[in-house]
């Protein structure tokens, strides 16, 4: 006869916990538990309501497990909406690399809810943050992605936010882009790497 194993304290209170309604006000009510296991559940089991991102986003501002603030920005991610991007943005301007990564991810999967603030992004006075919203360029799925670089290209003067529009380019631009890279090589005529990385894109765009 086999032996069975008896349940831990963590495991009959987890259960318990799950047992519970799982009612919006419930879990929100649960998103502020001392126990971590009980945020992370109800973070996840929040994406599952539409007006959750208001409490998810308050959460956040003050989560320090891992684990839970990475179900916080996936159910974020799953919301979607304006409330839930303007969460993702401040993560931007974290500290937290663990953090900033997260939102990233997070608003990559949310092209139609971060298209309206991207060029916004792409123009703040913070040049990380300029530098972040082409890292989120680089798998958002939205046919703009192309526009937004080019006009990067034409209107900043920051060597490092216009190097990674290069080079993005150079992996999904179009003849399009042709012109605006030949101009950003007279922008930084000093700086050996831009017309590196303009030469690399033009060939990879021309096949050549």
């Amino acid at each position: 006869m086999g032996l069975v194993r008896k349940r831990s304290d963590s495991e009959e209170i987890h259960n318990h916990e799950r047992n519970q309604d799982r009612d919006f006000d419930g879990l929100v009510h649960q998103l502020a538990s001392s126990d971590p296991e009980i945020r992370t559940w109800a973070a996840r089991d929040l994406a599952e309501f539409k007006d959750s991102a208001k409490p998810l986003s308050r959460q956040l501002e003050n989560e320090t497990n891992p684990n839970v603030r990475e179900a916080i920005l996936t159910s974020l991610a799953v919301v979607g909406g304006d409330e839930a991007v303007q969460a993702l943005i401040r993560c931007l301007r974290s500290d937290d690399a663990a953090l900033r990564n997260g939102a990233i991810e997070a608003m990559e999967n949310l092209p139609d809810s971060v298209a309206p603030v991207m060029s916004k992004l792409l123009t703040d006075p913070d040049s990380d943050v300029r530098i972040f919203a082409i890292d989120i360029l680089e798998s958002l799925r939205h046919p703009d992605v192309e526009k937004w670089l080019i006009n990067v290209l034409e209107t900043e003067n920051h060597v490092n936010v216009c190097a990674g529009a290069i080079n993005l380019l150079g992996e999904i631009g179009s003849d399009r882009a042709l012109d605006a890279l030949e101009k950003v090589k007279d922008k930084f005529s000093n700086v050996n790497y831009i017309e590196f990385a303009v030469d690399v894109a033009v060939k990879r765009i021309k096949g050549t």
